[in-house]
């Protein structure tokens, strides 16, 4: 699944210019990890202007299949040319429930193993509104992908 997160963001990245091949390794190896774990809530990688997600932004969020089934798309449709003039490339993530149960010990050993340290932050708003429209799921887990469009 990260794999594939990895590849839509490789493709923003040949439409908008970025992340940068460095920062895909990096997120997709924190989705890995946080995953396996079972600590991933949902994360949100795009383009942010006056404080709010634009078009082209995803947001994928975890979820436990347990017996049931999930569609497994492959990955892709990044919509090219949507106007990013004024605006910067960030994430942003949120933990599972499971995560809340450990305590700060724990989680701060956990963050030490990630490829980089996230900091508290609000969570920014949206320009236009989330759009699913992709599962990838593998091992009784699923992402479900949602992308920012335009009004």
């Amino acid at each position: 699944m990260a794999a594939k997160v990895a590849t839509d963001l490789k493709r923003m990245q040949r439409f908008y210019g970025d992340p940068s091949d460095a920062e895909i390794a990096s997120y997709e190896t924190e989705v890995v990890e946080l995953i396996k774990a079972g600590y991933l809530g949902a994360v949100t990688y795009g383009f942010k202007k006056d404080g709010n997600w634009i078009e082209p932004t995803l947001r994928y969020t975890a979820r436990d299949l347990g017996s049931a089934a999930a569609n497994d798309d492959d990955p892709g449709r990044i919509r090219a040319g949507a106007d990013i003039s004024g605006a910067t490339f960030h994430s942003y993530l949120t933990y599972s429930a499971a995560w809340n149960q450990l305590t700060q010990t724990a989680r701060d050993a956990f963050k030490a193993t990630l490829p980089f340290f996230r900091n508290g932050a609000a969570e920014p708003g949206i320009t236009g509104y989330l759009s699913n429209d992709k599962t990838y799921s593998s091992g009784g887990r699923a992402l479900d992908r949602a992308s920012v469009r335009s009004f």
